[in-house]
């Protein structure tokens, strides 16, 4: 008998914290009832739409959701707050917007009452004045006072993603309700990890074109496009191919002759060695961000052909389905792509809270057959 779970959707973007937990629960015989998602940016809403439907879904910023829609209730509520703001490669800003939306989640916690809920950010938000203030809610007299949270950091390569990319998660539950287990570790030693040669073995290293198809819905947005569509390159520069002709094997610009590099790395002669660098075909990749079509922006140039990964080639990396559907320029999929929370890992997160939820369930029904035969005796 499948058991229907009641999830509300937070900061969705794409939808990889979603795609893995309804992997999670397709795996475990749960079904899913998205009662409803709230997303910023009106593309990244369109894709998750397309991918995981619309109902009750909100575009616009959560603050107004809070006062123009009724919060339904939930079991659990997924979320990852934008991380820029936390983020160690920008200036971590005390004051910058992204870092007051957990004000906004918890509030949301407060009225959705959830069983569980899942936080997954970047690792500096565990060390953040934000995160402290979202524990102290959490004491007496907090406005999530009945919650307890539990932190982690998680390597996305030790639950078959082939990506070394580490992530925050923060599991909150309710007092009253069982404790989640930690994520169980499918790949525990580096051996064990899948590498970028894996996740491209049945990818071609000829990109299939550089425009995305012509297709666009009637109100203009490009798109849908399926994953697949998506091994699409760019138009280089002759010094550009010269450059990446240069780097071998798990390379980078330090192998560049002096006479092609760029003025400003001439100047600077030590620094990222990931700068224009090939990915290892037998290591995960390094963190896809949103601007992995750029070699100048990381290691992001293919492992041995003359390009940058494409968009397809992140996605996979990302853990998306080849069937998985994209609207936007190559530019706005590039950055939900950045955006998302490798796949497999999200699963693995999932596993773990669905679980806590069918324990939740029997505890709930134990407490009360309890309550009433301890009322029956007292009669």
């Amino acid at each position: 008998m499948m058991d229907t779970i009641t999830v509300l959707d937070l900061f969705t973007g794409a939808g990889g914290l979603t795609q893995g937990w309804l992997d999670a629960a397709e795996e475990t015989g749960n079904t899913t009832e998205i009662v409803g998602s709230v997303e910023l940016d009106a593309t990244a809403a369109m894709t998750y739409a397309e991918n995981f439907g619309a109902t009750g879904q909100f575009v616009g910023p959560i603050e107004e959701w809070l006062r123009e829609v009724k919060t339904p209730e939930a079991e659990v509520i997924l979320g990852g707050p934008p991380c820029q703001g936390f983020s160690a490669l920008g200036k971590r800003d005390i004051n910058d917007v992204r870092n007051i939306l957990w004000k906004w989640y918890a509030e949301t916690i407060v009225r959705a009452r959830p069983k569980y809920f899942v936080v997954e950010n970047v690792l500096p938000f565990l060390k953040s004045a934000e995160f402290e203030a979202f524990k102290k809610s959490t004491e007496k007299g907090g406005i999530l006072e009945g919650y307890e949270l539990e932190a982690q950091q998680l390597a996305a390569p030790l639950f078959g993603s082939p990506q070394n990319r580490k992530r925050a998660v923060v599991i909150g539950r309710r007092k009253d309700v069982p404790p989640v287990a930690s994520p169980v570790v499918t790949h525990p030693a580096e051996s064990d990890w899948v590498s970028v040669g894996q996740a491209f073995k049945d990818i071609p290293s000829l990109v299939d074109g550089i425009h995305l198809p012509e297709r666009r819905t009637s109100s203009g947005t490009a798109g849908p496009f399926q994953t697949s569509e998506l091994h699409l390159g760019r138009t280089y520069t002759r010094k550009s191919l010269e450059r990446f002709a240069w780097i071998p094997k798990g390379g980078n610009r330090f192998d560049i002759p002096e006479e092609l590099l760029a003025p400003c790395w001439r100047k600077s002669p030590t620094g990222y060695s990931d700068v224009m660098g090939r990915l290892r075909e037998d290591k995960p990749s390094v963190t896809i961000r949103t601007e992995f079509d750029k070699p100048e922006k990381g290691r992001y140039l293919h492992p041995t052909a003359n390009r940058a990964i494409t968009h397809r080639e992140a996605a996979r990396l990302q853990g998306f389905p080849n069937d998985f559907k994209w609207f936007g320029s190559k530019q706005k999929i590039a950055k939900q792509l950045g955006n998302a929370v490798p796949v497999q890992l999200a699963k693995a997160v999932s596993k773990s809270v669905i679980s806590a939820v069918q324990n939740a369930r029997t505890y709930t029904s134990t407490s009360t057959d309890n309550s009433k035969i301890l009322s029956a005796d007292a009669g």
